[in-house]
């Protein structure tokens, strides 16, 4: 398809704790459904529709969706690689979060 102006891409994801810190394991059958539940209630939705970017007169190399701190993301269509001079998303890997997420 043809880029056009106000085209943009909607990214749904979910996060949460990944620890396996206090696994009780499966043996005892109600101390896993426990935690089981306690992480999940720490899983969050998110949804996030952003533009994409002009990508006319360019090789694509389908769609790369980086995800940042505070629940933000960018989506480049680059053929190039991360880290490459010629990449658009220059944002470092593994970025902290911060204490407070600006509005």
């Amino acid at each position: 398809a043809q880029w056009k102006p106000g085209m943009t891409v909607r990214i749904d994801w979910e996060s949460g704790e990944a620890s396996t810190e206090g696994f009780p394991g499966f043996a005892n059958y109600e101390k896993y459904l426990a935690w089981e539940k306690k992480m999940s209630a720490q899983n969050r939705q998110h949804s996030k529709t952003v533009p994409l970017p002009d990508y006319n007169g360019q090789d694509t190399c389908g769609i790369t969706v980086h995800f940042l701190p505070c629940d933000e993301v960018k989506v480049t269509t680059s053929c190039y690689t991360y880290g490459s001079p010629a990449y658009p998303i220059k944002e470092p890997l593994r970025m902290k979060e911060p204490k407070v997420c600006p509005r």
